[in-house]
């Protein structure tokens, strides 16, 4: 949409979406379906995930995991994207796995590395979770 920037080496997935006067820094990745609100802005070599919906006015300087809503000041998880989820197929016992999955990690009091060894036990062989295990696991700048 107008005004939208994209720096060097910037990855964008098939049908995302920026919405107007979104700001890419370099070496940002952008993953399928994901959809940011105007006027965000993505810090260089951040990494949002697939099917990820970011408010208009972000500003992001850590990664933003798959199949969540973010949003606020500063940027955070504000439950998984439902309604992105629902128009793409995903069925309802995959978005509650996909939503138990992200309490672990975002609501409970486990920290961050208990968490995923939690969801690895639980929803082993889970494509969905394996995708938010792994880009935990890759995240260089950290997670919102």
């Amino acid at each position: 949409m107008t005004g939208v920037h994209v720096a060097h080496d910037c990855i964008i997935g098939d049908n995302a979406i920026l919405v107007n006067l979104v700001a890419l820094g370099g070496h940002v990745e952008v993953g399928d379906w994901a959809i940011l609100g105007g006027a965000s802005n993505a810090h260089q070599f951040c990494k949002i995930g697939k099917h990820v919906m970011v408010a208009a006015n972000s500003k992001l300087v850590q990664d933003v995991p798959p199949f969540i809503l973010a949003g606020k000041h500063p940027i955070t998880y504000s439950g998984i994207n439902s309604l992105g989820l629902n128009r793409r197929g995903f069925e309802e016992n995959e978005k509650s796995t996909i939503k138990k999955a992200y309490r672990y990690l975002f609501r409970s009091d486990l920290n961050q590395s208990d968490a995923l060894n939690r969801i690895k036990e639980e929803f082993k062989g889970n494509s969905n979770i394996e995708d938010i295990i792994r880009f935990y696991e890759s995240s260089k700048r950290g997670i919102i």
